[in-house]
């Protein structure tokens, strides 16, 4: 049996490509490419003629900056002045009828800069070379190919007239395996992707990877609008395929429907990013006034605000207060809003806020949920769909409620379909193992209870009368904390992984703080741990399990006054703030909502920077 030649697949591909409307176009310099790029930019702007002064007043426009700015410059209209002094306003890409544009494919062009290189096969979008195809031979490393485009990259994609760093999208094949990836010089080949059906079948074969991607609508969609450019990063960012499907799902039901919805994305699969380009696109349908992106933590609301803000410089003002969000709700120019479930609430229920946010009760505003499985089965969801008539609404989540683990009695059972409807995609945990897109897990279980002795340090005999005193021991807690102390920079192969410490309550979580500030009183190298949480005071936690109904409870996103404060719970977390100023240099407290705000920002940075071992909730 033979093996299918770099050659061969090449030629396949582009015999492929022209059947489906692609011209064919012999490019094999970058003469070929102004000459060709030309003609196709005077056909796009409605068969205009441009004279060669004003040509070359173009190719000076768009051969400045590195490849973040010219993606700018690509979706960008440029105003030309022409040679008899009349403006011109030139599209180089139309996003908004991305059918619309010119396609072409060429291949083995030659540009010569720091050195010689000839690639393989170029889709070009009005003259545009926006994807580059690099192939092996059948069965061949595919990282190869990954290496060689970097390659291209530092060697000759800024010679000539630059165009090729215009490219927006590179795919790599043996034939057997192809990935897709965007322009982004800092990524790993980690950050490749396989495309998919809906279904999350993959579409690894050459042949039918471009029978799907290729597809001219396909390919400029996912330029035009799956394609982010990440302000904060300054990189091109792209959409893996269960982002896609879902954010059109989405899309496609505001567009045609008003029914509510849910996706259900396994946690850690990229969700900010899936939630963000819905909202984004969803702002620009006419029909629609506005688009709230809502979450249930404060912290999170901070994080969310900053994620939007990067994939979009200045989408998104941080609702800091209730105030604010009212501001917001009630300015028509502010499209796009992220906030908290709790502050939504208090605006729709607050007699002083009512009357500022009235006028949006029959507007079509549409909510996208985040993790919505936690916060939408209290008064909360149904406050929301009273006030709001017009509204339609999306939920995230990575653990629906279905009937067989829903709480309640029978018969009065919330699921997440009875409170959104259908599923619009699925991509859970097992998708997301097998395609790399999450970390795989590794349980490991630490010591036991036993009735007689034991040579292992973590097991703890069993003299407790009940479940629960046995759990909350002092025993317990000690050993759970000092193992932590003693295999923390092995388990999170320190620096590189933050830990995270769950405990089931306030009380519980003041315990174990108190034990690794007393343990660590005397260590030269102490591990930094840090804590966030509510001190309203909440019948629920006297509850055995600290839970409504199996749910945790909705918290304040403000600073609690009066009777709600649990004044042990506040006076503790002022001592943890402490702690964490002077780690940190820092000068928060509870005293205000906006310096207890600040305090949930500045731990989500430090966080993510990884300057905190373990972050205890």
């Amino acid at each position: 049996m033979t093996t299918q030649s770099e050659y061969e697949l090449e030629k396949a591909l582009i015999a492929q490509l022209v059947e489906m409307e692609y011209e064919p176009v012999r490019i094999e310099n970058d003469a070929d490419m102004r000459a060709n790029f030309k003609r196709q930019l005077e056909r796009h702007n409605k068969n205009i003629s441009l004279t060669p002064s004003e040509f070359e007043r173009i190719l000076n426009h768009l051969n400045t900056g590195n490849v973040f700015e010219r993606a700018k410059l690509l979706r960008d209209k440029f105003v030309l002045k022409r040679d008899n002094n009349e403006t011109l306003w030139l599209s180089f890409l139309n996003c908004d009828d991305w059918c619309m544009n010119e396609f072409q494919v060429t291949h083995q062009i030659t540009m010569e800069g720091k050195r010689k290189n000839r690639y393989d096969v170029t889709l070009l979008i009005n003259g545009l070379p926006l994807v580059q195809i690099e192939l092996k031979k059948r069965g061949s490393e595919l990282k190869v190919a990954f290496h060689q485009i970097n390659r291209y990259q530092r060697d000759s994609y800024d010679a000539g007239a630059g165009l090729f760093q215009y490219v927006q999208l590179f795919v790599i094949s043996n034939g057997v395996n192809t990935k897709y990836f965007a322009n982004n010089s800092k990524q790993s080949f980690e950050q490749t992707f396989v495309w998919t059906d809906a279904e999350n079948n993959r579409l690894s074969d050459l042949h039918d990877f471009a029978a799907e991607f290729f597809k001219q609508c396909h390919i400029a969609k996912m330029i035009t609008h799956y394609t982010v450019l990440n302000e904060t990063s300054k990189v091109l960012m792209v959409l893996r395929p269960y982002q896609f499907y879902a954010v059109e799902g989405i899309v496609n039901q505001v567009k045609t429907s008003t029914h509510n919805a849910y996706i259900w994305h396994t946690t850690g699969s990229g969700k900010t990013l899936t939630s963000f380009k819905a909202s984004q696109i969803i702002t620009r349908l006419p029909k629609v006034h506005k688009v709230l992106f809502v979450v249930d933590r404060k912290d999170l609301d901070y994080q969310t605000s900053q994620e939007f803000n990067a994939f979009s410089k200045g989408c998104v003002d941080n609702t800091t207060d209730t105030n604010k969000l009212v501001e917001q709700l009630s300015d028509d120019g502010c499209k796009l809003i992220v906030t908290t479930i709790q502050k939504l609430n208090n605006a729709i229920n607050n007699p002083r806020h009512i009357e500022k946010v009235a006028s949006l009760q029959d507007k079509k505003m549409v909510f996208i949920f985040d993790e919505c499985h936690r916060s939408q089965f209290g008064e909360t969801h149904k406050n929301i769909k009273r006030f709001f008539k017009q509204a339609q609404m999306f939920g995230f989540t990575g653990t629906p409620i279905f009937a067989d683990n829903a709480a309640g009695s029978e018969g009065h059972q919330q699921t997440t379909k009875s409170l959104f409807g259908e599923c619009l995609h699925k991509y859970v945990i097992v998708d997301a193992i097998r395609d790399d897109n999450v970390l795989r897990f590794s349980v490991e279980y630490v010591g036991k209870y036993h009735q007689k002795d034991s040579a292992n340090e973590l097991d703890i005999d069993v003299e407790a009368i009940d479940t629960k005193e046995l759990l909350d021991s002092d025993k317990r807690l000690e050993k759970i904390v000092d193992y932590i102390l003693q295999h923390h920079r092995q388990k999170t192969s320190s620096p590189n992984f933050t830990a995270m410490f769950c405990v089931s309550n306030v009380a519980m979580l003041i315990r174990y703080y108190d034990l690794f500030k007393a343990k660590q009183a005397n260590s030269t190298q102490p591990l930094k741990i840090a804590t966030i949480f509510s001190y309203a005071a909440n019948e629920a936690d006297t509850q055995a399990d600290g839970l409504i109904n199996g749910l945790l409870p909705e918290e304040s996103a403000d600073i609690p006054t009066g009777a709600k404060i649990n004044q042990s719970s506040r006076d503790k977390l002022d001592e943890f703030i402490a702690d964490y100023n002077g780690m940190f240099g820092t000068k928060y407290s509870t005293s205000d909502n906006q310096s207890f705000y600040n305090y949930y920002q500045d731990i989500a940075k430090r966080v993510r920077a990884k300057e905190i071992d373990i972050l205890l909730i």
